[in-house]
């Protein structure tokens, strides 16, 4: 891979804005929010600044409302509401309304991550962000009019859920943006996969929890492959493998270790020795799309502590391969990268890449999920063969990283 397949983060993400242009009014609806929450480095960068150190930049937009669902011992939502004069509301209605009867902000960030919640015996935590959803909507219903909401994660831990979720931005006509900081995130090399090339095996590794974690190898997965000629057809069946399984998988597949090898050279956690004495529980899934691609995403805790990924492109020799950095302090420099794309939402519009795989991957992970219950079968999945979508010829992840103090370069 080259330079001249380099689409930068700026290509595209953003059109020019009138300076006479007020800025965007932002409701921020939260389940929890304490130092290092996704709360913390998204909504924090909105009231202090991209580098969260009370400096430019910032982004343009303003938070001028919050709800939070709970107020641990370690909250951080009353003392930033009150540092930076946001307005707290009791109920997700009052919070887009302003306290008054109908819609009175210019877009909504919904971040329904952390907090005391149940978990299912697929070991999904049932985070409501359905049911803060269904509010938003409520809202946008009664008042007769809509405004773009960003959803930070996974759609929901359910796929009909998600499904749902997208059917009524359509219903509302409202801009929808959802998912993950990963395919935002300051890539080495900054590469993408050629647009329109034809692409046959992909594979992609990272690590941590099935749940907490398989959503964002996912979607750092389908950041990749959704570039493929004809655009992205959706996916025919779902598999999940465990311990000796996931190993013999990479042994049967000569594909899989090639581009297991390849994604982890790119690596910058990499223990040394052998994965299999390094990794106690390794695991995989396994997706085959509708066109014949072949894909793996890979949680191999012990190994490694980042995010990497190999695709096989047609017509080129070696597979394009890289690194997804994130930032391990403040301010969470990947974050940023996020912020900015949803800024590009609020002030045009238009979100900069299509809910749709946010869509497919939450889709994929419940499916994945449920092949583990049923003792790691092949699922079939016609409900994620019809998820069907083109994105955008322009990359929207950050093309430079951050300095030796910590704080983010020119984007």
């Amino acid at each position: 891979m080259n330079r001249r397949t380099f689409l930068a983060a700026s290509s595209g993400a953003l059109l020019p804005v009138s300076a006479a242009a007020p800025p965007k009014r932002i409701a921020a609806i939260i389940t929890e929010y304490w130092l290092g929450s996704h709360a913390d480095v998204v909504i924090g960068k909105y009231l202090e600044g991209y580098n969260q150190d009370d400096r430019p930049p910032y982004p343009r937009s303003k938070i001028v409302a919050m709800f939070t669902e709970h107020v641990p011992k370690n909250d951080m939502s009353r003392p930033m509401a009150k540092k930076y004069g946001v307005p707290l509301y009791r109920t997700v209605d009052e919070a887009l309304t302003l306290g008054g009867d109908k819609l009175a902000v210019d877009g909504v960030i919904l971040i329904g991550e952390h907090g005391d919640y149940p978990v299912n015996d697929k070991a999904q935590t049932l985070y409501p962000r359905f049911e803060m959803f269904l509010k938003i909507a409520d809202v946008f219903r009664y008042s007769g009019r809509s405004a773009p909401v960003f959803n930070d994660k996974h759609l929901s831990y359910s796929w009909r859920q998600a499904r749902r979720m997208v059917e009524i931005s359509r219903e509302l006509k409202f801009p929808m943006l959802a998912g993950s900081s990963v395919p935002v995130a300051y890539r080495v090399p900054a590469i993408d996969t050629p647009f329109g090339a034809a692409q046959k095996y992909a594979v992609a590794i990272s690590y941590s929890g099935l749940d907490i974690y398989g959503f964002h190898v996912l979607e750092a997965l389908q950041c990749l492959v959704e570039r493929r000629k004809g655009g992205e057809t959706g996916v025919r069946s779902v598999q999940c493998l465990e311990k000796q399984d996931c190993w013999d998988f990479i042994e049967r597949n000569g594909w899989v270790k090639r581009l297991f090898e390849q994604a982890l050279t790119h690596s910058r956690t990499r223990k040394a020795g052998s994965p299999r004495d390094l990794v106690k529980s390794p695991a995989v899934f396994v997706l085959e799309y509708n066109d014949g691609l072949r894909a793996a995403a890979f949680l191999m805790t012990g190994l490694v502590a980042d995010f990497t990924a190999a695709v096989d492109v047609e017509g080129q020799a070696k597979p394009v391969s890289l690194l997804m950095c994130l930032q391990e302090g403040r301010p969470h420099h990947h974050f940023g990268c996020l912020v900015k794309n949803i800024e590009a939402m609020f002030e045009t519009g238009k979100p900069p890449y299509p809910v749709e795989r946010t869509l497919l991957t939450s889709g994929m992970l419940d499916f994945a999920l449920e092949s583990r219950i049923q003792g790691y079968k092949k699922l079939d999945t016609p409900e994620l063969a019809r998820v069907r979508y083109q994105t955008t010829p322009a990359s929207h992840f950050c093309a430079k990283g951050w300095g030796p103090d910590g704080k983010r370069l020119d984007m």
